[in-house]
């Protein structure tokens, strides 16, 4: 026995309170991916809004249609606000309301004034431009997950432009004035559509929380948790199997003193020491070359397409602003050095292990030779020295 559009009106609305309480729980079980909740609160309007039609198409009357469109206007702008939310991670709130407010203001005089055809072509015009912009937002970030946003983005689009045919055929018979809700073949594709997209759309966001949660643990696994850079595992991955060639350096740099600095200031001043020297490193490297804690006070940075000359530059450059930085201690001011090692590949060592032993062997030479330097690993012999002292009277 085939069902009505009422009885297919409430299966869509119990699919929408499962999703909505599936994606609740995914949220509360982990609450990282707040944009889930916006789609959480999303639903819950539109689920409201779906039961108070679906009465409505059993008895007519304006507050129905009035309560309906408002609560499905909220919520459909909601879900556009999600996917925003998703792209740029900005809070939702604000954008919901305005696109409530601009979608509500215009089409609900005309359903509670009488209207209701041209309200009904209003809200499915606009349900059909949110739905769009839905897809549109998801697919410009289609490059985190490509296989769960683009199936998200073909679902969305699909469901925007089964309402914007519902309004096309409102506009198409001259319906401006209905006293009762549209019933057409368009109204029945609609909502097969909207049961369907409703099904695929919650498994691909949920497929989409997975995704992100494998890739955030991927990322938390590669970085070092006080700095933000890359660390050791991940440099080694990140360079294992590539040879290191004459015109890529490896530059090893270490904190002079470190310990000292831990045993009078404290671990916390450590830390901030560390976390100083890896901003100037990522400056100083302009964000462009792989840098990564190796460990401790320990830093490596791996410059390509460089010649000898412009890697102890920019090793030199980092170590004189290090060295300038005021790092302050209370009412103290601290001042610490760096020093560095320095290594290219050659045809005969251009393993990255070689070469970092050479880099580890220059920089221990840079310390032999007084701290706050830079060595070249090819002869060992001193290149620069970072002129500054700890304390500098006027």
């Amino acid at each position: 026995m085939m069902l009505d559009y009422n009885s297919l009106l409430l299966a869509l609305g119990f699919s929408a309170t499962c999703l909505m309480v599936t994606l609740l729980g995914t949220w509360v079980s982990r609450r990282t991916d707040s944009f889930l909740l916006t789609l959480v609160v999303a639903l819950f309007f539109i689920v409201i809004g779906i039961f108070v039609y679906s009465s409505y198409t059993l008895e007519a009357g304006f507050l129905r249609a009035s309560f309906a469109y408002t609560f499905l206007m909220i919520g459909f702008s909601m879900i556009y606000a999600a996917s925003l939310q998703f792209r740029t991670g900005r809070t939702p709130w604000k954008r919901s309301i305005i696109l409530s407010v601009a979608t509500i203001v215009p089409g609900l005089p005309l359903i509670s004034g009488g209207l209701d055809g041209l309200g009904f072509i209003f809200m499915n015009a606009a349900t059909a431009l949110l739905l769009i912009g839905t897809g549109w937002q998801y697919w410009r970030a289609r490059a985190e997950a490509p296989g769960p946003l683009a199936g998200m983005v073909f679902l969305y689009v699909l469901s925007g432009i089964s309402f914007a045919l519902c309004a096309a055929v409102l506009i198409q018979k001259r319906q401006w004035v209905l006293g009762h809700a549209p019933d057409n073949w368009a109204e029945d594709l609609n909502i097969a559509i909207c049961i369907a997209g409703m099904s695929g759309i919650g498994a691909l966001s949920l497929a989409l929380h997975q995704w992100r949660l494998a890739a955030r643990h991927r990322h938390e696994a590669n970085t070092d948790a006080l700095t933000g850079l890359l660390n050791r595992r991940a440099l080694f991955d990140h360079v294992a199997g590539r040879p290191v060639g004459s015109r890529t350096a490896v530059v090893v740099f270490d904190i002079d003193r470190f310990k000292s600095i831990n045993d009078e200031h404290g671990h916390a001043t450590g830390d901030a020491v560390i976390r100083i020297f890896a901003e100037e490193l990522t400056t100083g490297t302009g964000g462009q070359q792989t840098v990564a804690r190796l460990g401790g006070e320990e830093f490596a940075v791996i410059l390509a397409n460089i010649l000898p000359g412009r890697a102890e530059r920019v090793a030199g450059d980092i170590a004189r602003s290090f060295a300038a930085r005021e790092i302050r201690i209370g009412e103290a001011v601290l001042r610490c050095t760096v020093s560095a090692g320095i290594a290219f590949g050659t045809q005969e060592t251009d393993s990255f292990d070689a070469v970092l032993s050479l880099a580890d062997a220059a920089l221990y030479q840079a310390k032999r030779n007084g701290r706050n330097r830079v060595e070249m690993a090819d002869f060992l012999h001193r290149v620069e020295t970072v002129e500054t002292r700890t304390n500098v009277s006027p």
